[in-house]
Parts: structure tokens; sequence; C-alpha cells
């Protein structure tokens, strides 16, 4: 989601003339990466190197306002919070009533239309039913004397990050605050600045505990921290714009994060069998959340690209958010024209999407190979929508390439492993020559005259 001000508020998109387009966009950035007598040509590869270059912004203007912010905060607490919201948001908070109260959540639960209520209430079932099979259990070994294991055990306190005004996210706190509370965690806040009805009621079918009507960078870091009136987390997580983002980095260690999250992001792999008007809506889907979003196409069939093309152009004319999904589509999208049904396959992975649709033949043999994906939508009948609000699996999803190596927020991120160890005297015995003796081949004298004084002669068992 887009950046305005370390506040929170992202911008709303700038409005279009009724039936008209951006004069930009003529159609998908085009890149041809099938190989000529020499290769591919290198201007493709180059290209296609750029595009899987997206970043989150690890750096840059909101990484130093954040580090100011939470400095602030560190220093001066509650005031803090309360004078940069002030500043940066132009709210007036009562220190007294950052949280809010429990009749306040359920007046505006009462509030929200049957529609949308049964809606969430469909998402919330689908959501939990899905998490519960994650649940991990306690392994180890026992044996002769010894008892190792890994025990999990739930965060104690978590919190759920999100947004308000124009990019108040509902499913986000059913896709988060969910897992959390089917891991165990004992209290799971939501910090969210503008607080709408259709949120708070969010956070009552996830089961929330407690809301702080607080946002932005300096809401990251009074729940890292701890304030006079927020509880310091074990863990933040949720979307947030650049400066939240660049804030969740910059408390890791004090607390953990989800993840650096950058612009939503799909890659569709589409091959002859694939409709063009459905290529065109999950482009769309995500190139809507945002200008930087990347909506990227990879087909080995040259005339699905126009196909697709058309299908954009048809559309975009009557999408309330127009412009911010044609820039998007213009300058972070891409067609991605590959040789052959092996090459979808490399190809996809090594854009490592956020979300990735596979409208191809046969999709399930091709989702079988894959790995650098945050979630995969296999055939025609899945769409990426179906994973934002309903399907069951969380939506809050690895970005920018970190899908080569992240994974989507579940069940495990609220939870914490401790190995716990056991040895009994004979355990101990069968260990003590390899322990002494790579303690000293580590320099390390007292670890190994902590094994040998347990084993001196005399010594009780």
């Amino acid at each position: 989601m887009s950046a305005s001000s370390p506040g929170g508020a992202p911008q709303a998109s700038v409005a279009t003339p009724p039936g008209s387009l951006p004069a930009a966009f003529e159609g998908l950035p085009r890149i041809d990466l099938r190989p000529g007598p020499d290769g591919a040509p290198p201007t493709g590869r180059l290209a296609w190197r750029e595009r899987c270059a997206r970043a989150a912004g690890l750096a840059g203007e909101a990484d130093e306002a954040a580090r100011a912010i939470i400095a602030d905060v560190r220093a001066r607490g509650d005031a803090a919070v309360v004078e940069l919201t002030r500043r940066f948001e132009g709210r007036t908070l009562d220190p007294d009533h950052l949280e809010l109260e429990p009749q306040r959540r359920a007046e505006a639960c009462a509030r929200v239309p049957h529609d949308i209520r049964a809606a969430l209430e469909l998402a919330a079932r689908r959501i939990r039913e899905f998490h519960q099979t994650q649940r991990h259990p306690t392994t180890g070994l026992e044996r002769d004397g010894e008892r190792l294991h890994s025990r999990v055990a739930p965060l104690r306190r978590v919190a759920v990050y999100a947004p308000g005004g124009t990019a108040a996210y509902p499913s986000s706190v059913l896709m988060a605050g969910i897992p959390a509370k089917v891991a165990g965690v004992d209290e799971v806040l939501l910090l969210t600045p503008r607080a709408n009805d259709v949120v708070l009621l969010a956070a009552e079918l996830a089961g929330i505990d407690r809301v702080f009507e607080i946002g932005g960078a300096q809401a990251i870091a009074a729940a890292a921290l701890g304030t006079e009136r927020v509880p310091r987390v074990d863990k933040i997580v949720g979307p947030g714009n650049a400066y939240v983002t660049a804030a969740k980095r910059q408390v890791y260690g004090l607390c953990d994060i989800d993840g650096i999250a950058g612009p939503s992001e799909i890659l569709v792999v589409a091959d002859a069998t694939a409709d063009a008007e459905f290529v065109a809506a999950d482009l769309i889907s995500q190139a809507e959340h945002d200008r930087l979003a990347c909506a990227v196409l990879v087909t080995d069939h040259p005339p699905l690209i126009d196909a697709t093309d058309a299908a954009l152009r048809r559309q975009l004319v009557d999408l309330p958010r127009r412009e911010l999904a044609t820039l998007a589509l213009v300058e972070h999208g891409a067609a991605v024209l590959v040789e052959d049904r092996d090459a979808l396959a490399r190809t996809a992975d090594e854009y490592a999407p956020e979300h990735l649709e596979l409208l191809v033949d046969r999709p399930e043999a091709m989702a079988s190979d894959l790995r650098g994906a945050g979630a995969i939508f296999v055939g025609p009948w899945t769409p990426e929508a179906a994973g934002d609000y309903t399907a069951g699996p969380s939506h809050v999803l690895p970005t920018a390439g970190a899908a080569r190596f992240g994974s989507p927020l579940g069940v495990w991120d609220f939870v914490k492993h401790t190995s716990v160890l056991a040895l009994g005297h004979r355990a101990l015995v069968e260990q003590a020559k390899a322990i002494v003796t790579l303690a000293r081949a580590e320099g390390l004298e007292g670890h190994a005259r902590a094994v040998e004084r347990r084993l001196a002669e005399g010594r009780g068992r």
C-alpha cells in the first residue's frame, strides 16, 4: 500500500474522468526471454533482472524518519505517541484513552451491515479451520537415561497492525489475529489509527483482546518498547506503509516481526489454454492496490499477450481505482514471453512472487515442482482474490522476492521452541570425553572442567 506520511494514512488515488485512461497506458511492457542462436537477447535478460530485483525499501526517507520516531517514543512514551499522531495525522488523542473501551467496540460491531457481517463470519470460520491444522506437537526423543525435547509454547503477547483510513483491511485483521489465537497466544493487541466498524468486528471475530487506536511508526515503537499505557509485545505482525515497515525492521530484536513487507505482487503463468479475461482480471486485482504493485504475466503463447492487453483496456475503463492500477501495470508490470512449459516454471521461480497463479494445462503438475512463491493458486477457478478473503490460508505473505526463503504467516509464527535437555549420569559419561575434547579444542577450559568435576571420584550420581 502507498505511503504518504509517517503517521500512516496512505494517499487516495487521483480521480480520472469516467471512461478514460491515462494516456501512458499502451499495454504491458514486454520482455522477450526466448532464446535465439546465442541465447536470450541481452536486453531481455537485463529487463527481467530489473523486474526481479524489486525491493521492500530498506533505506531512505522512511528509514530515517522511523529511527527518529522510535527514539522519541523511547524517551517520552505516550506523550510522544500523542504528539506524533497530532503532527502526522491531525488527530488529537487522549492519553488516557489510547485503548478502545469494550462498550465502544461492541457498539461498532452492532452497526455493521448484515451482509458484511456474514461475509466476515464465513471468512473467519474458514481461516480458523485451516490454521487449526498447523498446530505443532512437541518433538524429541528419550533413550538410556536422557530426555531431549523441542518444547512448543505460544508467545505471551503479540500486536497486529492494521492500517486506517482508505487502506483499512478487516481481512488482514482476520488473517493475522486468528492464527495467533489458534496458536494459543495469551493476549493479542490490535493497533489501528482510525478503527472503523468493520475492522472492529473483524477484531471481535478474530478473538483480539485489546484495541489501541494508534498507528504509524509511533504505534510500532510503542508496542516494541512498551509505554505507560501500551504493553510491550513479543511480536508485531501485519501490513503498513513504508514508515510502518521501516519501524518494524528497526525494532526487530526488541521484539520479533513477521517480515519486511513490500508492495503487493502477482505473477500469472499462462499458456494457450488460458482465458485472457481471467489473466487481465487477476493482474488488475493486484495492480489496484498501489502504483508500486507488481503484476506480471509469463507466457509461452505470444497471442495471449495481445489478448491480455485488450482485456486490460476493457476492464480498466470502469474500475474505480483505474489510475492507480494503470500506473502500476505500466511502471511495474510486464508481459514476459518464454520458450516452453519448462521455462514458464523456471521464470516463475526466478521472480519468487507473493502470489503465483497457474492458468495452464495440468496446473497441479506444475505446482508440485515450484518452490519460489508465497502462495500458489492452482487453475482457473482459484483467483488470488479467494486467497485474500475466504479460502483459509493467511494472505500475509512474503514479498519483494522474499518468497525464495520466506513463508506465509501461520500458527508457527506465534509459537517459540525451547530445547529441554535432561541427562542422567550414564548419558553424561558416554558423552564426556567428546565434550571435554571439543571444549579444549575451542580453548574453553571452563567447559571441560564443568564436565570433569561432575565425574570426579566421590561425586554422587
